[in-house]
């Protein structure tokens, strides 16, 4: 597929280191000439200094020719102002990165299809949406759901109580037959590991697991966590991610949110019926400690200080709060989860790469999903008629070392794979893997 990414900041960035793996035909566009070299020396992308609102630079990209066009700068204004030209240039497919809630409001009366904008992303609330997910599953430091819910991958960190430490995967699955899993990754020690059945699971591991719904009680327990429904939650900052996330959850359980912009503060008050809307310094100590944060089920910090949202954690989870989550704006500062003692971190740039990934098609590719820190991805394959997976059991495929099959989903059935499953024609595969072998694995279906 022919894509040109307008903006190459952390999303575009993101987008086009993992595209290129996929051995898409990338151009990227920039205005700053040290982020193009940056893309360029890392990855085989062809590179376009310039303004994407710029027809010349439009034309010199050759968009009429491109199969999807991704606008992601910084500016919403920009990004849209690319889509509608590069429309009219004739690319096929367009999608843009919006700063604007309203532009994905049904009832605003503007088609904005009809404007050359086939598709919009707004970072900020898949952020929000993802922070709601990790606190509803309270104890899980990651959740991707695949095919509406039919399947789960869900990552825990195993303490050293957890009944599964120092078992094997095979000796796992043999002690508990009937808890309905796959484990198809384990962080350890910066290392992502595709794990084989002799792979002995060991203390502060953070371990992905697939099953289907009525499996994440029996995996939680045999993790050693629990799945506790919070009550009391605190949320530092109300900007858009803060204040959505307040919103989506204020009718579930009590939540208290710190704003340290009075003005914002008496405007949050307005909007969220449910939230009890402090304003003051979250950095203060002795205000937590007055806002009762020993007693909180959970602390999220979403403002805009990386650093501050970090430390906030930390001494929420020195002070006992059951569940920290962390808003970051840096990627290097994802895989500091596993050792510093924070249950997640988030980056809505990421998120907002892995969505956009997600509508755009290579083969029989359905969707593509990362986990921030960890170097594998989860890819779903619909199984084509007469392809290799559907001639031998999964034990005999030969499969790489470094990809995984986990699960299948059926129709409305679903299923974790064993060696003596049979893939059929049509099945929707979720296939964990290393980018070294995402081009092997997709032969298979």
């Amino acid at each position: 597929m022919k894509i040109t990414i307008a903006g190459m900041g952390d999303v575009g960035y993101q987008l086009a280191k993992q595209l290129s793996k996929e051995s898409h035909d990338i151009i990227a566009i920039d205005i700053n000439e040290d982020r193009l070299e940056q893309i360029g020396s890392n990855t085989d992308i062809l590179t376009i200094q310039g303004s994407s609102t710029f027809i010349s630079t439009l034309k010199k990209a050759q968009v009429d020719k491109a199969d999807l066009l991704v606008a992601v700068t910084s500016s919403e204004i920009i990004n849209i102002m690319t889509a509608i030209l590069a429309k009219k240039l004739g690319v096929t497919k367009t999608i843009t990165r919006i700063a604007n809630s309203e532009y994905l409001d049904a009832s605003s009366g503007i088609n904005f299809s009809e404007l050359g904008i086939d598709h919009m992303v707004y970072p900020e609330e898949m952020a929000a949406l993802e922070v709601v997910n990790l606190v509803l599953r309270s104890a899980a430091t990651d959740i991707i759901e695949c095919e509406g819910g039919k399947l789960t991958i869900i990552g825990i960190k195993l303490d050293k109580g957890a009944p599964i430490i120092q078992k094997t995967l095979s000796e796992a699955a043999q002690a508990y037959p009937d808890a309905g899993f796959r484990v198809v990754s384990i962080f350890r020690k910066f290392k992502t590991i595709i794990p084989a059945g002799d792979e002995k699971l060991l203390p502060n591991d953070t371990v992905f697991f697939i099953t289907k719904q009525n499996g994440i009680e029996p995996i939680l327990q045999l993790a050693g966590k629990e799945n506790k429904k919070f009550k009391d939650i605190m949320i530092l900052g109300g900007d858009q991610v803060g204040s959505r996330v307040a919103k989506l959850l204020e009718n579930r359980m009590r939540v208290k949110l710190i704003e340290s912009n009075e003005e914002k503060s008496f405007e949050l008050a307005d909007t969220l019926s449910n939230t009890l809307v402090i304003h003051g310094d979250g950095r203060d100590v002795d205000l937590l400690a007055q806002e009762g944060i020993i007693d909180m089920d959970a602390f999220i910090a979403l403002t805009d200080d990386a650093e501050a949202n970090i430390v906030n954690c930390l001494m929420a989870k020195h002070l006992g709060v059951k569940k920290t989550i962390a808003l970051v704006d840096k990627v290097n500062y994802i895989p500091l989860t596993q050792t510093i003692g924070l249950d997640s971190l988030i980056n809505k740039k990421l998120i907002a790469a892995e969505n956009i990934s997600r509508f755009i098609r290579k083969g029989e590719i359905e969707s593509i999903a990362t986990i921030e820190g960890i170097d594998a991805e989860v890819i779903e394959y619909t199984v084509r008629r007469g392809s290799p997976a559907t001639r031998r059991k999964v034990k005999d495929l030969n499969f790489s070392k470094d990809a995984i099959i986990g699960g299948v989903v059926r129709g409305d059935d679903s299923f974790i794979i064993v060696g003596d499953s049979q893939i059929e024609e049509n099945d929707k595969v979720i296939v964990f893997s290393l980018p070294s072998a995402v081009k092997k694995t997709a032969e298979f279906f």
